[in-house]
């Protein structure tokens, strides 16, 4: 499964990167913002994408949506992470296309959950 990891914290997307890789999986991207995750997601057509909520220069909500519009790349499986945990996030998140909304801070178990079985973790 190929993965693009987006995340403004450097710390958060280094360790994102090292649980997909545990997973058996290829990081393909690891991006700070959501212009760069956007375009590695139309560059590289990526299986799976976890995106941090709020990022610089577009959110993962507006990824999200993006994602979603396009027929080319509905298929692409998409998490969101966040630390707003309360429902009017996660029904926001949802509302966007987001395939999985995982609360920060989460646990490497709970990320693997939802990358490899696509159940809900939080």
């Amino acid at each position: 499964m190929r993965v693009v990891i987006a995340d403004d914290d450097d710390d958060i997307r280094a360790l994102l990167e090292i649980a997909v890789r545990r997973q058996g999986f290829e990081v393909v991207a690891g991006v700070a913002d959501g212009r760069q995750a956007w375009t590695a997601i139309q560059e590289l057509r990526p299986d799976l994408v976890v995106l941090d909520l709020t990022m610089p220069g577009m959110s993962g909500l507006e990824v999200c949506r993006r994602t979603r519009s396009d027929p080319e790349l509905r298929g692409i499986r998409l998490v969101l992470l966040t630390a707003a945990a309360d429902a009017a996030a996660f029904e926001r998140g949802l509302e966007a296309g987001a395939d999985e909304y995982l609360t920060k801070p989460f646990t490497l178990p709970a990320l693997a959950q939802v990358m490899v079985a696509g159940g809900s973790a939080g």
